[in-house]
């Protein structure tokens, strides 16, 4: 089922009115409300090399009772690859996909690299309460060197790798001053289950403030 379009009248709604509350949509074609469960959705992000991979897995061990952890690299296949509009197909499938998750009562916390320019636009957007945003972020000296230490059927060439740095710059400079800001955490010196705790940790923090407003 897509979660935009209305059970009631089959009209795609790409604009839900969420003012009946965070548990019901209302169609904007015909006016009729239907239960939809919406909850925070809770983004680890950050260039490629920065341990995104790592972290998932030892989030799953720490927040498994609360929360679905997904990888974002679940869905990156051939027919989602379209680069339009910066991937808008692939990021509006995976928030249909957390949004349909999420009505199991627990919330969705996706492991990929995407800035809230990619999903704050989108109608889906609609579907959750709020999106936070941590990044992980690195070095650049010690980022090209795990690139670099990749297997080569990973196809990390040097002007790949400088694409990944000039991004890992741009989010580390413009990270508070995104709608909404993205939260930092360096991972150049600190051990993976260290940044896995600081990870949890904040998803924590961030659901018990939702859970509280």
């Amino acid at each position: 089922m897509h979660p935009l379009i209305c059970v009631h009248c089959g009209e795609l709604d790409e604009t839900p009115d969420t003012a009946a509350g965070a548990s019901v949509l209302r169609c904007a074609s015909c006016g009729r409300t239907r239960p939809f469960l919406r909850l925070p959705l809770y983004c680890v992000s950050g260039p490629s090399g920065t341990g995104k991979s790592t972290i998932a897995g030892m989030l799953l061990e720490r927040l498994r009772d609360r929360f679905v952890v997904l990888e974002q690299d679940l869905l990156w296949v051939g027919g989602l690859r379209d680069p339009a509009d910066h991937h808008r197909l692939f990021r509006s499938t995976w928030l249909r996909t957390a949004a349909m998750v999420q009505q199991s009562g627990r919330p969705v916390v996706l492991c990929g690299t995407v800035v809230p320019p990619e999903f704050e636009p989108l109608p889906e957007r609609a579907l959750f309460t709020g999106i936070h945003y941590l990044a992980l972020t690195c070095e650049p000296r010690a980022l090209a060197e795990r690139l670099r230490a990749r297997p080569a059927w990973r196809e990390w060439d040097e002007e790949r790798i400088r694409e990944n740095l000039e991004f890992a710059a741009w989010l580390a400079e413009e990270a508070p001053r995104l709608r909404p800001p993205v939260t930092l955490v360096d991972t150049t010196l600190a051990e993976p289950r260290e940044t896995a705790e600081a990870v949890a940790r904040w998803i924590g923090e961030r659901h018990a403030e939702a859970a509280a407003s």
